[in-house]
């Protein structure tokens, strides 16, 4: 299934994409898409219903993110092959983890808002997962049964706050509209093997990054397993795995986002972002 979340800000309904490409309405069946929503057996329950005996969304309808604001926003730095030696960094030993605001998050195609102070704002295509039942401990053989479902994310950053602003990379990642997820929440049925999807992202309609999920470094089973280590991950928790190359710190020289930039932002199989960059508002 495709699961989709439509309507204005804040006031989001759940929704699933039919054979035809239509918005269907889920808001008669769930409340929303959540951690308790996403559970194994209402995902069943989803998927057993026909389509067409649902309302269709208005028209138009915005795209929120494909899941309801979660309790933790996790992210994975350095898991490509390829970006992290255009980053002049090693291929680490163990997966580099860092928070994102979960609050940060919002529509695959809303604006991305220039912070405050900003100096280098970039772009990062990148492959995330949304639990589907709380995870502890988890061992890798069974660590997809603890998915609900994937998306995109573009981890959108801001380079002079993460690097050179001493302490923690969370300066640089978990500003306002830093989240952008969707369009879909595709269940895991749908893509079993995630292991050579293509990604890429275009600014401007110049494709920046292209590239693959065959240069993963550590893989989403693995990565289950890993922060369940440290962490009691819960359903609707979202996880997102690290960007190809082509960001823009990779650039010689260097290249970021402005205010009036289009980024265009795509998986194979897992649909298309277009967000605009505007300066800070209140």
């Amino acid at each position: 299934m495709k699961l989709v979340r439509f309507g204005d800000f804040g006031r989001e309904k759940p929704g699933l994409i039919d054979s035809d490409g239509k918005v269907r309405d889920l808001s008669g069946v769930i409340a929303d898409l959540n951690g308790e929503t996403l559970a194994p057996e209402s995902l069943k329950k989803i998927a057993a219903l026909d389509p067409a005996s649902l309302p269709l969304a208005p028209e138009g309808a915005r795209l929120g993110a494909c899941v309801a604001r979660p309790g933790n926003f996790v992210a994975v730095g350095l898991n490509f092959a390829d970006h992290a030696a255009e980053t002049n960094n090693p291929i680490p030993e163990e997966p580099v983890l860092f928070n994102k605001a979960p609050n940060c998050i919002v529509g695959p195609n809303d604006d991305v808002m220039i912070p405050k102070g900003s100096l280098k704002l970039d772009w990062e295509v990148e492959f995330a997962f949304v639990m589907g039942k709380r995870a502890r401990y988890v061992e890798e053989k069974d660590a997809l049964d603890y998915v609900a479902g994937y998306c995109i994310c573009n981890d959108v950053s801001e380079r002079h706050f993460q690097i050179e602003r001493s302490g923690q990379w969370m300066k640089g990642k978990g500003c306002e509209t830093f989240g952008p997820l969707g369009p879909w929440l595709v269940t895991t049925d749908e893509i079993p093997d995630t292991s050579t999807l293509a990604m890429w992202l275009e600014v401007n309609g110049e494709r920046v990054q292209n590239g693959s999920m065959k240069t993963m470094i550590f893989r989403i089973p693995f990565l289950v397993h890993y922060i369940s280590q440290f962490m009691v991950l819960d359903a609707g928790d979202v996880i997102t795995t690290g960007t190809p190359p082509g960001v823009g710190l990779g650039f010689k020289p260097p290249r970021f986002l402005k205010a009036g930039d289009v980024m265009r932002v795509g998986i194979e199989g897992l649909g298309e972002q277009l967000q605009t960059v505007v300066p800070f508002k209140l």
